[in-house]
């Protein structure tokens, strides 16, 4: 104890001299930012310099720390598999997600669907006011039987011999003419029924009943919820990682829900701007429920297994001035360094390359501080 105090002693002393030396703070804000510096470096020094000299009262007189019995808990090296993953982001994408549109232009009569509404494909959705493709019809007709009269008396007279070839084909020509356009607005009548090309829910309504509609113009928005799937940028280091039919774990923070989810397609094409490639992670119906699309998700890449990884908390790999790490570890009675290197870490936890043998008692708790060779009492 002796020693303990006349190191202390010494210490004060030494920072007393410094004070003494530069107690005073300048004015500058860069000159403040150097002498904390400066300091920071001397506190370091004397801290350094103080565990050597403990150090060295320790060799020449081990009986100096028989006083100083430090209180700790310990635990055992873990040995393991470990496991490390990186999360991607990615969001919750849709197959079908249509726009049903007319066919023919007018204006809309009925709509026989609201926003949220369940559809079935080949449900009615709106019908178009068809009273001006009735009209062409009508007149189509009239001119038909117009034509066929004309082409009928045209035919008699070429099987007699009478007249010229040019009226007879004139007369055919226009009848045949007649009847397909006929056949295409009669085909327009029936487009007046817009039918719903997927099953699905309706997402938006765009158009309202009593407007005009257009071709290729959207009536409504649908989208199948069924067939909804995940779909995340994998940056191509991670490319030989991915394998389709692997299962990922998938976490949803907006509803607080986490899925493990197969791996269903990956793309073919590398993103030249991020350096990414799409892939894409299946939702099946049960767990679609609860999912929107464009709903942000976070997927976990499991990039390396280690088997029978010796890993203790990270906390508990301490480091000297000079940078090498050490974990304190029991022997006998008392702390023992040990200097370690670690490799990959991942939620806490860190792996030993080298240093331990995987069946030492560590001290978990009471570590920070400990000098090597200290006596301990486990509590």
């Amino acid at each position: 104890m002796k020693y303990l105090l006349s190191t202390l002693a010494l210490a004060f002393l030494l920072m007393a001299c410094s004070q003494q030396a530069g107690n005073e703070i300048p004015e500058d804000i860069a000159a403040k930012k150097a002498l904390l510096k400066t300091k920071r470096a001397e506190a370091k020094e004397l801290a350094a310099f103080i565990d050597s000299i403990e150090q060295a009262i320790y060799e020449q007189d081990p009986t100096s720390r028989q006083e100083e019995k430090a209180f700790v808990k310990t635990g055992k090296v873990s040995t393991e598999d470990f496991y490390h993953f990186v999360e991607v982001q990615g969001a919750v994408a849709a197959d079908d997600f249509v726009d049903v549109s007319a066919e023919v232009a007018g204006r809309i009569l009925s709509l026989q669907v609201k926003e949220g509404d369940a559809v079935k494909r080949g449900q009615l959705i709106a019908t178009i006011d068809p009273e001006a493709t009735k009209k062409q019809v009508a007149e189509l007709e009239t001119a038909l039987e117009l034509a066929q009269t004309t082409y009928d008396r045209q035919k008699r007279l070429w099987d007699q011999q009478i007249g010229s070839e040019m009226q007879y084909l004139q007369a055919k020509n226009n009848l045949e003419r007649l009847n397909k356009n006929l056949e295409l607005f009669k085909l327009q009548l029936e487009k007046t029924n817009v039918y719903a090309p997927v099953s699905g829910e309706v997402e938006r309504v765009v158009l309202q009943s009593g407007e005009l509609a257009s071709p290729g113009m959207p009536i409504i928005m649908m989208i199948d919820m069924s067939n909804l799937k995940v779909v995340v940028d994998l940056p191509e280091k991670y490319l030989n990682v991915v394998k389709r039919g692997q299962l990922m774990d998938v976490h949803f923070p907006a509803i607080g829900r986490d899925m493990s989810l197969r791996v269903s397609l990956i793309g073919n094409v590398i993103n030249p701007g991020n350096r990414t490639l799409p892939v894409e992670l299946a939702l099946s119906g049960a767990n679609s429920r609860m999912v929107k699309p464009n709903l942000l998700a976070l997927a976990k890449i499991n990039d390396l297994t280690i088997k029978d990884a010796i890993t203790v908390p990270i906390e508990l790999v301490q480091q000297e001035i000079g940078g090498k790490d050490y974990i304190l570890v029991v022997e006998g009675s008392k702390a023992k360094k040990v200097y370690v290197e670690t490799g990959e870490s991942y939620e806490g936890n860190v792996v030993i390359t080298e240093g331990l043998a995987g069946d030492e008692t560590l001290i978990v708790e009471g570590a920070r501080g400990l000098l090597d060779g200290v006596a301990i009492e486990v509590i």
